[in-house]
């Protein structure tokens, strides 16, 4: 392990030790490398950083060489959020797809999978799973991230989940704690709210919890949400009451609490990043993952000069400061010593796209002949949000492409969308992909428009199926993954 610089005080070590910033570019920076040296424990990658695994691995080796057991994080949740496949969308399947599957095994195979290549690139620590119960159907950045509505499936699947990447070497972090699924805002733009009562919240929100919790679950994310019936004047990422009383003492969690992104618009417009980094350590946090929008030294120094001044000045205790670094410093420790033990190899790597084949749900007219020749693809896309990201392609074009070459597609949106489309397409056959219907009036509208026309027309939604089937071939695939699309083509074209 490479020595600390013989000029960091203890104080500034522990510091840098909780915070988990990003940067830009795929090789790392020299002020990252140098601040390694210094104390810092934790480096956070996202889809920026990635090109290939080869790109990778050679950069977490780069990191490994100045400090070898430092904690590499990314967020690989497979399905609609990766960064391991940014540019082509994922391997696996997400949670929604799990969980419309319900096989907990095949969820630990999948999540097992999955730590597997992030092992093998050198990642091993990994912000996932999302344990969010999605109980509110309107909820504009969980939807199928989450294994769904009913919180005892999503226990299981959480538990599933935590296992299978764990025994790859990969530590988990189950998210986004107390439970970001009744929400109608997303945490990125604003702060959301959940106006449930303390005893749903214990009955829905938390039971994924208790399972990770149970299944061994090494680290926890916290939400930036504000929950009234714990909590009515502090956000979760900033309330002892939640991240110390409940967390930590309710239900007996001992491992590392990292916050969401503190530079998420949910704590930094209303606090500030060096205030609300200071309020999270103070409330029970142990980590700051400073997100994809922060990633240069100037941020961590703010931050770190941040938390020594609030010590120095008694707003946070030196100890809690102290005891947080410690945590780190251990779940480092346990992915040194697991990434030599992880599991065998004892799966298949297309599982991902076994899983996703499984978790299509197809309404058929009867009779339906699979298409034998190219149709046109029409994508009627709602605006991704930020945890999704826009450079990740998804639909199901490319994926018809291969079966059924010349096919051609095109992006619709607004009031006009139905009518553009089918101009668009001419004579050919409609698919049109929706996601998520049951939010988008527009989306809809465009929708009766096209089968009022053309009532051949598939319907391919990928997000989550709440809108009623419809279409002479409705085919629901539980989320927008790459292998989502391919399970979905293989039904079209009769593959």
């Amino acid at each position: 392990m490479t020595t600390l610089a013989s000029g960091t005080d203890t104080l500034t070590r522990d510091a840098l030790t909780v915070l988990q910033p990003g940067f830009t570019g795929t090789t790392a920076p020299d002020w990252l490398l140098r601040r390694l040296g210094e104390g810092l424990a934790s480096v956070g990658l996202f889809g920026r950083n990635v090109a290939s695994p080869e790109q990778l691995t050679a950069l977490t080796a780069q990191l490994r060489a100045e400090r070898d057991d430092v904690l590499v994080a990314i967020d690989e949740e497979g399905g609609d959020v990766t960064r391991l496949e940014v540019r082509t969308g994922s391997s696996f399947p997400g949670n929604h797809a799990l969980g419309a599957v319900d096989d907990v095994e095949l969820t630990r195979q999948v999540a097992l999978e999955l730590g597997r290549r992030l092992a093998a690139c050198g990642v091993n620590f990994n912000w996932a799973p999302s344990a969010d119960v999605n109980s509110n159907p309107a909820n504009p950045v969980i939807g199928v991230r989450s294994f769904g509505a009913d919180q005892d499936l999503v226990a299981r699947h959480t538990a599933a989940y935590v296992t299978g990447l764990q025994a790859a070497g990969v530590a988990a972090c189950t998210k986004h704690f107390p439970g970001h699924g009744d929400t109608a805002v997303d945490s990125h733009h604003a702060m959301p709210r959940i106006d449930a009562t303390a005893e749903v919240l214990r009955v829905r929100e938390l039971a994924p919890f208790h399972a990770a919790i149970a299944a061994g679950s090494l680290a926890v994310m916290s939400a930036h949400i504000l929950v009234p019936a714990l909590d009515p004047a502090r956000p979760a990422t900033l309330s002892p009451t939640i991240l110390t009383d409940l967390l930590r003492t309710e239900l007996g969690y001992d491992g590392l609490i990292v916050t969401d992104g503190i530079e998420m618009q949910a704590i930094s417009a209303t606090y500030g990043i060096e205030h609300g980094s200071v309020l999270a350590l103070a409330a029970g946090a142990d980590a700051i993952c400073v997100g994809g929008g922060l990633s240069d030294e100037e941020t961590v120094r703010r931050l770190c000069d941040a938390l020594v001044a609030a010590v120095r000045s008694g707003e946070l205790p030196e100890e809690r400061l102290a005891e947080a670094a410690d945590r780190v410093r251990a779940l480092a420790r346990w992915t040194a010593t697991k990434a030599a033990a992880a599991a065998p190899d004892e799966g298949t790597s297309d599982i991902g796209l076994v899983a996703a084949r499984r978790a299509v749900h197809v309404t058929r007219v009867d009779p339906f002949t699979p298409l034998a020749e190219a149709p046109f693809v029409a994508s009627f896309a709602p605006v991704a949000n930020i945890a999704v990201g826009t450079e990740t392609p998804w639909g199901v074009a490319a994926e018809l492409g291969r079966l059924l070459p010349g096919t051609e597609t095109g992006s619709f949106a607004g009031e006009d969308a139905g009518h553009a489309a089918i101009v668009a397409a001419g004579e050919r056959r409609i698919v049109a992909v929706v996601r998520d219907e049951h939010r988008h009036p527009w989306m809809s509208s465009a929708l009766d428009v096209l089968l009022k026309a053309r009532p051949d027309t598939i319907v391919v939604e990928m997000g989550l199926p709440r809108a009623t089937p419809r279409g002479a071939l409705h085919i629901a695939t539980n989320g927008a993954a790459r292998v989502c699309g391919t399970a979905a083509a293989e039904v079209i074209a009769g593959a």
